[in-house]
Order: structure tokens, then C-alpha cells, then sequence
């Protein structure tokens, strides 16, 4: 089994993991600020927000992930489910009742019913959604463009619509790593993620790169998204992943 995974290119997971499923995937992702008390009145008992005090993801405490999952596999390679998905999810940065930094699954919106609720026990199924990423190039010299448009609402009044256009920039490779997304439902449980990807900052309100984002508005609320989205929360970061590995493992 370990010699499978390793010959399809997975990580070889430690004895007591795993392999779930693995994914090749392109986000767009916001990090923002939302109001303090909204978000640790979601936060488990012991659970505490950890927002970076410096850095791109300075002050960030929730993020938002538009997250197109252009093909889902099983440890055999063939494909899972439906074998492809679109979501999008809000995770937290917090730190565990140990003191250890990890990631909370808040909630997701998706389309696939087989994904409700998810592994994480809070996904919700999608009444619209609606994706559409463009990518135009003059045939000159000029500059690429991208563009995204996500629309995505439950039955519950959750939503999330966003537009951005943006030029397309080059970026680094950023070593494969592990990342702990646990559940806000169900806090004993969680997924190790093993994943590498490029990322690309396209604006930024601390580390004020060149601003490469040419249209933009986001909508965030209803249902279980309206504390945490009461109009007064800031975007603090445009991040463009052009593409994202993922192996998820089961401890």
C-alpha cells in the first residue's frame, strides 16, 4: 500500500495516517478581518484566534477560499465522487487548546450534495452556484488578464459573490508542507493537509505590493455568515493560487 502511494506520487503517510483522497485545485483567496467578538463566539472552549501580528497576513482572522477542485482522486487514482468540485470555505487561523498554530474549518458552501455535510461536519449545500474564471491575453506584450466570477448561496441565507479582475503575475514555488484543518463542529476531528502550491499577492494592506487588481467587489453574509459579515470587516490581502497540490490524510 505505502509503495503505491508513493509510485502515484503521494506523500508517504506516517503509520498511524491515512491517505484520503488527493486534488489539483486553483483558489482565489481573501484574507480578512471580521469582528473579534463574532468570531470567538464560534470558537470551541480553549480555542483562542491567532491573527498574524506581522507580515501579508497581518491582522488576518478569517479567510476565504474560492476554491475550484479541478480533479478529486482516491489513494487508487481513480476518481472520488464526482471526481471534480467547486467550494468555497472560511477557515480561521487558531490555536489549539495546547497552544499549537492549526486551521478551523468555520463553514463551506458547495456544489455537490455527496459533499454535504463534509468531513467537517459544516458545508452547505449550494441553491446557486455559479463559477467563471476567464483568462485573456492581447497576443502582445502586454500584460495577462484574469478574471473571476463566483456566486454561491444555501437555502439557509448564506452567500458569497465575488467579481475580481486582476493581471496575472509569476511567483514562487512554495515547498510542499503539512497544514491541521480541524472542525469548528466537532473539534476532536481533523484532516492533515499535505500540499504545495504557487501563490501570488496581487494587493495588500501590509506589505503594499504593486496593486495588480483591476476590478473588485465581494459580498459576504445571511444565515450564519451575518455577525461575522456585519459590513464592518475588512479585506486585508488578494491572493491568487494559481495551482495547489493537495494530499489529504486521516491521522
Amino acid at each position: 500500500m505505502l509503495a503505491a502511494l508513493a509510485v502515484s506520487g503521494w506523500p508517504e503517510p506516517a503509520k498511524a495516517q491515512t491517505a484520503a483522497e488527493s486534488s489539483a485545485e486553483t483558489r482565489f483567496q481573501l484574507d480578512f478581518h471580521v469582528p473579534d467578538d463574532a468570531l470567538a463566539g464560534l470558537l470551541p472552549s480553549g480555542w483562542a484566534a491567532n491573527a498574524a501580528t506581522q507580515g501579508p497576513a497581518k491582522d488576518a482572522n478569517m479567510r476565504i477560499n474560492f476554491v475550484d477542485r479541478v480533479t478529486v482522486n482516491g489513494p487508487d487514482g481513480k476518481p472520488a465522487g464526482a471526481g471534480s468540485r467547486r467550494l468555497v470555505w472560511l477557515t480561521a487561523p487558531v490555536k489549539d487548546p495546547a497552544g499549537a498554530a492549526v486551521q478551523l474549518v468555520i463553514s463551506g458552501l458547495t456544489d455537490d450534495p455527496a459533499e454535504v455535510p463534509g468531513p467537517f461536519g459544516v458545508y452547505l449545500l449550494t441553491t446557486t452556484h455559479k463559477m467563471q474564471r476567464t483568462t485573456t491575453s492581447d497576443g502582445g506584450s502586454g500584460p495577462i488578464i484574469d478574471s473571476q466570477d463566483w456566486d454561491f448561496a444555501a437555502a439557509s441565507g448564506e452567500h458569497v459573490t465575488m467579481h475580481i479582475k486582476y493581471e496575472r503575475g509569476v511567483a514562487n514555488r512554495a515547498p510542499a508542507g503539512d497544514v491541521k484543518f480541524y472542525s469548528v463542529k466537532n473539534p476532536a476531528f481533523y484532516q492533515i493537509s499535505h500540499q504545495e502550491q504557487v501563490l501570488d499577492i496581487l494587493r495588500n494592506a501590509t506589505t503594499n505590493p504593486p496593486d495588480r487588481v483591476k476590478e473588485f467587489s465581494v459580498t459576504v453574509g445571511g444565515g450564519s455568515y451575518a455577525k461575522l459579515f456585519p459590513g464592518s470587516q475588512k479585506v486585508l490581502s488578494w491572493d491568487n493560487i494559481l495551482w495547489i497540490n493537495r494530499s489529504v490524510l486521516l491521522p
